[in-house]
């Protein structure tokens, strides 16, 4: 299954709602990109209004090394030439509806990253504002890589040793397993509730999730609506 596509013109989403027999209570998972243009925003708010509830990514707090990471595309948003905004609450997420955050703490996240060998979270803090540089001065066009892409099972060599390398596991475990805990509660205390759960996190953790709420409850992708991130000039 798609979750981020890239081709050789644009870059979209994959809006997924998932279902279980017999249970009112649905999760619509929104996957999540850190720098895109302002529609996408526009329309992912639009979609949050008609949620009951959303569940939103966002580390809390602050540490060193968690910023020293999000100079990776914060850089490219702040150059007008390219058209994109970065990823802010107050983009995305509508008035009147309850938010969730079950994520980590910044305290947290830096612990993670340290249990990586010394080396390799040294190269890691060094690597990403270069990496921000980049994406800055090539503009949209940086984000048409095939490295991009998302999907529920890597299709490629390549994609199945990006997603199980020991950094992605550093960034994501602990996360993807707080956020997994806390949609079962709200499908044990809820399930009962016919409504609608918005999940709004990176596209990076959406395989998780997808997997846990298949694994755990029997929750089933039934829908995709496909939104446009990005088109480059």
């Amino acid at each position: 299954m798609q979750i981020i596509e890239v081709t050789g013109y644009a870059v979209r989403s994959a809006v997924i709602t998932m279902r279980r027999s017999r249970t009112p209570l649905e999760f619509v998972i929104f996957p999540m990109v850190h720098v895109a243009s302002p529609t996408f925003y526009s329309q992912v708010r639009l979609r949050l209004r008609e949620c009951d509830l959303i569940v939103v990514e966002g580390i809390r707090g602050r540490a060193a090394g968690v910023s020293a990471l999000t100079l990776a595309y914060r850089f490219a948003p702040r150059r007008r030439r390219n058209g994109l905004q970065e990823q802010r609450d107050e983009l995305v997420l509508p008035e009147g509806v309850p938010v969730v955050n079950p994520d980590v703490t910044a305290a947290e996240a830096v612990a993670d990253l340290k249990t990586l060998p010394r080396w390799m979270y040294v190269l890691l803090m060094l690597a990403a504002p270069v990496m921000g540089l980049v994406f800055a001065l090539r503009g949209p066009r940086a984000f048409l890589d095939e490295d991009q892409v998302v999907e529920d099972l890597p299709s490629t060599l390549r994609a199945e040793m990006l997603a199980d390398n020991p950094v992605e596991h550093a960034m994501t475990d602990r996360r993807d397993q707080r956020l997994l805990d806390a949609l079962g509660e709200i499908y044990t205390e809820r399930g009962a509730e016919p409504i609608r759960v918005a999940v709004v996190y990176g596209a990076g953790h959406v395989p998780a999730i997808v997997s846990g709420l298949w694994d755990r409850y029997g929750y089933r992708p039934r829908e995709a609506e496909w939104l446009i991130v990005l088109v480059p000039e």
